[in-house]
């Protein structure tokens, strides 16, 4: 029998389309002791449907922020709320399997040498599930390398001299030890959360999970996803209606990811040329960005 010891922290922002089937699976999750749901300032019933999965089962608890704080603050919010001692972040769009948690959990505690229920030494290890989309098709943020933001300014010649963000899934591993693994599943113990202090409230919408994994990689954790956990993604449900918002809040990750990593020990001619390629990249993505904002308002 599973040990119940995982705290499933999910964000919700107009999540009506997929946290119903969220919520229903995590329930029915083996291992899971705690389900937390922070959302951010939902106006499409999706607190409604929250509302009637707490009432069902006490081990759902809900915060309802008054406004959006964004995602690694609502994580954040999650945890604090929750005393499990691993924790897993859901995406309100990742339809988990029965035994999705246990089997990420029992890979995390064997990787970590750690053969307590309770995580009190598995301090080193975070990890991801293979993500594939609704079609089979696998999501290439699962497995990611950090980003090369010099290879970025090469343009074309990136293929030959850089390396690409997404990493190929390696069929003959197990766990595949990555540099980051996508936000929308990760497992890791509480200890390793709280030591390298959550995620960056700075970061608002995207790259904050580029960040965490880097952070934890510094702080001496194996970053790996279990090749063997395969989890359907409904990607970017919420931010379907809010294209632009989301963009924005993409490359502005991107250059707060750039000033803390990579910048102390840059020039400054390259600085500014990465300031510049962000930017322009955005600039270049608001016509498509504007098209999408007008299908997403006509009826």
């Amino acid at each position: 029998m599973t040990v119940a010891v995982i705290a499933a922290i999910v964000v919700s922002h107009q999540s009506t389309g997929t946290i119903d089937a969220c919520l229903a699976r995590l329930r029915a999750a083996a291992a899971v002791a705690e389900i937390r749901v922070v959302d951010n300032a939902s106006s499409d019933g999706t607190l409604v449907v929250v509302q009637r999965h707490a009432l069902a089962d006490p081990r759902v608890r809900f915060v309802a922020n008054p406004d959006n704080p964004g995602f690694s603050v609502a994580c954040n919010q999650g945890a604090a709320d929750s005393t499990a001692p691993w924790l897993a972040f859901v995406n309100p769009d990742c339809m988990l399997e029965p035994d999705s948690l246990a089997r990420l959990l029992a890979h995390a505690q064997a990787l970590a040498g750690d053969d307590a229920s309770v995580g009190a030494s598995a301090g080193d290890v975070l990890l991801g599930a293979d993500l594939v989309d609704e079609d089979g098709v696998r999501d290439g943020a699962a497995r990611r390398n950090d980003p090369d933001f010099v290879a970025m300014l090469r343009g074309p010649l990136q293929a030959r001299h850089g390396r690409p963000l997404d990493v190929e899934v390696d069929p003959a591993q197990v766990l595949q030890r990555v540099d980051a693994v996508s936000g929308a599943l990760m497992l890791l113990p509480r200890t390793l959360f709280t030591r390298i202090g959550g995620f960056d409230a700075g970061y608002r919408l995207h790259v904050e999970d580029l960040d965490f994994c880097r952070r934890a990689r510094a702080a001496g954790a194996t970053v790996a996803v279990a090749n063997d956990v395969r989890v359907v993604h409904v990607r970017g449900v919420s931010a379907r209606s809010r294209p632009g918002f989301v963009e924005w809040h993409k490359h502005r990750g991107l250059w707060r990811y750039f000033r803390r990593f990579e910048a102390p020990r840059r020039g400054r001619v390259v600085c500014a040329a990465v300031w510049a390629a962000v930017w322009l990249h955005w600039a270049s993505r608001l016509p498509a960005v504007l098209l999408a904002a007008m299908r997403a308002d006509t009826p």
